[in-house]
């Protein structure tokens, strides 16, 4: 007997190595062996294609069979790894011809069907960047593949047929099997016919729809503290709507993090548009960082890449949860640390908090009465730490609508129009910045702000006042120079101003200084 070698990817994270399947078949007594680090439902495989042969019409043979994953010291997880291990035993057999450097990714149905799995984008630039390119999928995950630059994917729905197309004898397999129906037929999620929100739906809160354009145009952390009502979480819904789309590597890298967290039947597309996470305010560390079992899962942070986590009602949470989203906010990048083994996934995203001044709400200083005591705001206020707060760049409070700015939608400004706005600011941002490598101003480290991009002394007068008198931190008087940038950006103007500059510190400080 020969021996079979066939290809897959391993995913640790978003990284993907290629992992060469080795099959050797015995002399001895019937057996399945599986080497080299399986989980459990790798190990459950076995089984898989033992009955996905028998009913493909190419039975494996009786003797002992050893598979071998290279590299052993790689942990291997999921049944993407069905295909390839079947196609080994194949050619081991002598069933099939060689497969060269093709790499199989795919799970396997007792009846012999090729069934998609999670993961197929990232698991395809993988192979593409090991040079690999050849590589074959389940019919339903073909679409997403091909989504990969440099891949040259086929798209299989049985067993059979892939034998078939690999030199077996036509007249052992089951050829005449038909798939009750293929699973690329999955509808669409039927998104696209919603109304997305717009920014003419919000009545009256002028202050709060400018924050909201400064923070799109600049990627700026926002938090918006008001009474129940004011239209904190319309403002939030209707961010994403305010920002450009993703560019070709950006909409990858997103694409590639929501194929590892869809379905392994749903359809993933191309993700263009920035995408928007809003957990409940009980979800755990797990479900927002990443984390679980084995290797480490994404959470909302790393779906939320290049896009929103709006955590409303944030007081309520845990507060160990807010404060795992320092790290993330200063680096870009969450990196999850477990038994199996760590995972290193991006999270680059804009975060938005909502809260209530108080337990009750109405601690507004407008005349409401409110009914919660001193020490219970304090408390209240507390659950989000100053270093979080620290590095939340607007901290706006958003007032209620009265009479007269309720009830008018029509006479406020559109989204597309103030998105227009956010992206020539975008555009001026890409050209001063480029040349460092960064994309927006909410990138820029503090060595240029105080560097190629340092302000005058007069037009800093009141940021460097503020910082002598401890209202601002250092990394407070670094923001409030990025939303200086930012605020002259959308001017227009290829410096900030004075007037810029108090704007930027009235946008930080507007929470803090409220009642």
């Amino acid at each position: 007997m020969a021996l079979g070698r066939t290809y897959s990817v391993a995913l640790v994270g978003l990284n993907g190595y290629i992992v060469e399947v080795e099959a050797d078949i015995g002399q001895t007594l019937p057996a399945f062996v599986i080497l080299g680090l399986p989980d459990a439902a790798l190990n459950e495989a076995k089984e898989r294609i033992r009955s996905a042969a028998q009913n493909s019409g190419i039975p494996l043979s009786r003797r002992k069979i050893t598979a071998n994953l290279i590299p052993a010291s790689l942990p291997k997880r999921g049944s993407g790894f069905d295909l390839a291990i079947a196609m080994a035993v194949l050619r081991a057999a002598n069933d099939i011809r060689s497969t060269g450097r093709t790499v199989f990714i795919a799970e396997l149905g007792l009846d012999g069907r090729l069934r998609p799995v999670r993961g197929i984008l990232p698991a395809v630039m993988a192979a593409v960047r090991a040079g690999y390119p050849e590589v074959v999928v389940a019919r339903a995950n073909m679409a997403e593949a091909q989504l990969v630059p440099g891949a040259r994917v086929r798209g299989y729905t049985t067993l059979a047929r892939l034998a078939f197309d690999c030199g077996a004898d036509p007249q052992d397999l089951a050829l005449d099997f038909e798939p009750e129906a293929d699973d690329a037929g999955c509808p669409e999620t039927g998104a696209g016919s919603a109304l997305a929100p717009d920014m003419c739906d919000v009545s009256g809160q002028g202050p709060a729809r400018r924050a909201l354009e400064v923070a799109a145009a600049g990627a700026h952390h926002l938090l918006l503290t008001g009474p129940p009502g004011a239209g904190k979480t319309m403002l939030a819904e209707r961010l994403p709507g305010l920002l450009p789309d993703l560019g070709d590597t950006e909409a990858m890298e997103v694409t590639a993090i929501h194929s590892l967290c869809a379905l392994p039947s749903g359809s993933v597309q191309l993700l263009r548009r920035p995408p928007y996470e809003n957990p409940h305010h009980t979800a755990t560390a797990v479900a927002i960082i990443g984390g679980g079992s084995g290797l480490p899962r994404p959470g909302a942070a790393s779906r939320a890449h290049r896009g929103v986590l709006f955590l409303d009602e944030a007081p309520e949470y845990d507060r160990g949860v807010l404060d795992a989203l320092r790290q993330p906010l200063e680096s870009g990048e969450l990196v999850i640390h477990r038994s199996a083994g760590s995972a290193a996934y991006p999270a680059r995203f804009q975060l938005v908090l909502a809260a209530n001044p108080c337990p009750c709400g109405k601690a507004t200083g407008k005349g409401v009465d409110c009914v919660c005591t001193p020490t219970m705001r304090r408390r209240y206020q507390s659950r989000m730490s100053g270093p979080l707060l620290d590095r939340v760049d607007i901290q706006l409070e958003v007032e209620r609508v009265s009479l007269a700015g309720f009830g008018q939608p029509a006479a406020e400004e559109a989204t597309a129009s103030i998105a227009e706005r956010v992206r020539a600011a975008r555009n001026r941002q890409l050209d001063r910045l480029l040349g460092f490598g960064l994309e927006t101003n909410a990138q820029v480290p503090g060595r240029l702000l105080r560097g190629v991009l340092r302000l005058d002394a007069a037009t800093t007068r009141i940021l460097d006042y503020a910082l002598e008198r401890g209202v601002l931190t250092a990394r407070g008087y670094d923001r409030v120079l990025r939303l200086s940038w930012t605020l002259a950006d959308l001017s227009g103007r290829d410096v900030p101003d004075a007037d810029d500059v108090g704007q930027a510190l009235g946008l930080r400080q507007a929470a803090a200084a409220s009642p």
